[in-house]
């Protein structure tokens, strides 16, 4: 999807933040179809115009907890064909993961990341082709809470050599190569692996490279 036909609604009650983001999102390309400063106004304006992806602060009015996180399920439920951008200002794990879990059309970025223009809007059109995106901030979280959990100890030594491979940057067909094992065997192992470490119920390729990540940072 290019971006000149990418309808984008945004939602923050920070005004000026909002206006930037539009404007700068109307320069990129994109259609910028509404704006909203609470959760029930972002609702009405994906049902009234049918956007294409929703940009949505984590905590907006009136509480400043996860109103807007609440908004963003309830437009999965209402339009699975929306992308969702999650912004936040602070690293919120636990209230972004059931969301992210979907795997496909959702991302999770800090307001910081918005400096950066071009890959802000890079960000933005992965998740209106499908695409997953999360923040590194987000992704060091998960690493240092599995960290104290220690998620590699429970993998078996043919698990570890797997997943050393699979740091490597090795396919399932060069993992099986290298072992002499079967695709099927290595197919089973990587399952296995990723439901060791209790990651999130992603796309594979998402969660192999949480997976690489975690084995990196434990060395």
């Amino acid at each position: 999807m290019d971006g000149d036909r990418t309808r984008v609604a945004l939602a923050d009650d920070d005004v000026l933040l909002r206006e930037g983001l539009a404007s700068l999102l109307a320069n990129a390309g994109f259609e910028v179809v509404g704006q909203a400063g609470d959760a029930p106004g972002l609702l009405a304006v994906v049902r009234d115009r049918c956007p294409d992806l929703v940009v949505v602060d984590i905590r907006m009015p009136p509480g400043q907890t996860t109103e807007g996180l609440e908004a963003a399920r309830v437009v999965r439920e209402e339009s699975p064909e929306t992308g969702i951008l999650l912004l936040s200002a602070h690293v919120e794990v636990d209230q972004a993961m059931e969301l992210l879990a979907a795997g496909r059309r959702v991302g999770y970025l800090l307001k910081s990341r918005v400096i950066d223009v071009d890959d802000f809007v890079g960000t933005l059109r992965r998740v209106a082709e499908g695409g997953s995106v999360v923040d590194p901030g987000l992704v060091q979280e998960l690493i240092t809470a599995r960290r104290r959990d220690d998620p590699l100890r429970t993998l078996t030594e043919r698990e570890r050599e797997v997943l050393a491979l699979m740091a490597e940057g090795r396919s399932n067909a060069g993992i099986a190569h290298r072992l002499w094992i079967t695709e099927g065997t290595v197919e089973k192992h990587v399952r296995s692996i990723l439901a060791r470490m209790r990651l999130p119920e992603t796309e594979d390729d998402h969660r192999r490279v949480l997976a690489v990540l975690a084995f990196l940072d434990s060395r």
